[in-house]
């Protein structure tokens, strides 16, 4: 067995307490069957407090003013302090550690959604590498139906994409454009039953390498493909109160007014994201980690669903709208955006998505019927 994850996941450490945004509020925490089953047969008050705080039929723990019933004033866990950690159920004790399973490979991640882990991401300075390690121990789920020859395929190719992402001579949008582009040709070339011919290294070079881009569109259509992505963020399960009125404030504040309005807040945010040279390679930094996570944890899980592309576009649109994110919340808050404005917009966004595979799924569904998410129009839209 391969066991892979990223240099830092190691050094997470919960901060309990001094979370800003505590994990145990705000959303259902789900209960695994056998911590259900240990649950109903502790006694005393913990017992009782226990039959009294669990929807037994929906396997979750009941919420008070959206905080989880064993949440204390103090922002600890009653259940935690009673009973110690060995008494917490999946969910509680490995978040926000997530991990994805392939035959023989097990990969390790952190979530996003967590505002210790999105610090930790964003706040990489470095390219993140990527730690290996084998044992033997024996599978005993059965991968009967796995395709091998996909995978290993999907690995190659994430690293090649990992190359592209990493790669700081290029620009961010050239980098995004990049994936994009081989993302669309892996999927019509899996579709056809092509997909061993394709070489990535030379369609990497003819994409750079090319003189007749298509031109860029306009400002307005690229502002009418912001608006039509906005209305399909409006369509997802909506995990927490405060995001729905989170993209409202965005749409007031980014698009009534008008194209000519929102590209002018757009120049400014980006003279002061990026006036200079280190400003300008500190928010690639940013969206390069971004773009990173994503793909590492969701590019390879095309191998259950042959969805290659869609993979590629969940990393380019989350970066586009944590960035959106962030320039609501610079003119929100008068033109200033900290570090740890970032973080939260990035968990905040992350907390709406990766939390919820009806959302993952609906995103997908769009991603791969809609002209709108069509590589051409994506492309378009980074260049502007």
């Amino acid at each position: 067995m391969y066991y892979r994850k990223p240099q830092y996941y190691d050094d997470f450490t919960c901060i309990a307490d001094r979370c800003p945004d505590t994990c145990c509020a705000g959303w259902q925490i789900v209960i695994d069957e056998k911590s259900l089953e240990e649950y109903s047969r502790v006694e005393g008050e913990v017992g009782v407090r226990l039959q009294k705080s669990i929807d037994w039929e929906e396997g979750v723990f009941h919420q008070y003013n959206r905080r989880c019933a064993f949440l204390n004033e103090e922002n600890l866990c009653d259940l935690y302090r009673e009973l110690g950690a060995e008494s917490l159920c999946d969910t509680c004790r490995l978040y926000p550690r997530h991990v994805e399973e392939f035959e023989e490979v097990r990969e390790f991640s952190l979530s996003l959604s967590c505002p210790v882990v999105a610090e930790m991401i964003l706040g990489q300075k470095d390219p993140v590498r990527f730690l290996e390690e084998a044992d033997e121990a024996l599978e005993e789920e059965d991968y009967e139906d796995f395709d091998t020859i996909l995978f290993d395929w999907l690995e190659e190719a994430r690293a090649v994409l990992f190359d592209i992402i990493q790669n700081r001579k290029l620009s961010i949008s050239t980098r995004m454009s990049l994936i994009l582009n081989i993302a669309d040709i892996a999927q019509k070339a899996l579709d056809h039953g092509t997909l061993l011919e394709v070489s990535l290294e030379e369609e990497i070079q003819k994409f750079l390498e090319s003189s007749n881009k298509q031109k860029a569109i306009s400002e307005t259509e690229s502002l009418e493909i912001r608006k039509k992505m906005l209305k399909d963020l409006y369509k997802l399960e909506v995990l927490r109160e405060e995001w729905p009125q989170l993209l409202e404030r965005l749409e007031k504040q980014l698009y009534a007014q008008g194209e000519e309005h929102y590209q002018q807040i757009r120049q400014e945010f980006c003279r002061k994201m990026q006036g200079c040279a280190e400003k300008k390679q500190q928010w690639e930094i940013y969206e390069e980690q971004l773009l990173i996570f994503f793909l590492y944890t969701y590019f390879c899980g095309a191998v259950y669903d042959d969805m290659i592309y869609t993979k590629a576009v969940l990393a380019v649109f989350s970066v586009l709208w944590i960035e959106e994110l962030a320039m609501e919340r610079w003119l929100f808050q008068g033109k200033k955006l900290e570090f740890q404005d970032l973080v939260e917009v990035a968990y905040m966004y992350a907390r709406e998505i990766e939390h919820s595979d009806e959302n993952l799924n609906l995103l997908e569904e769009f991603f791969d019927t809609r002209t709108l998410y069509s590589s051409e129009k994506l492309m378009k839209v980074l260049e502007v």
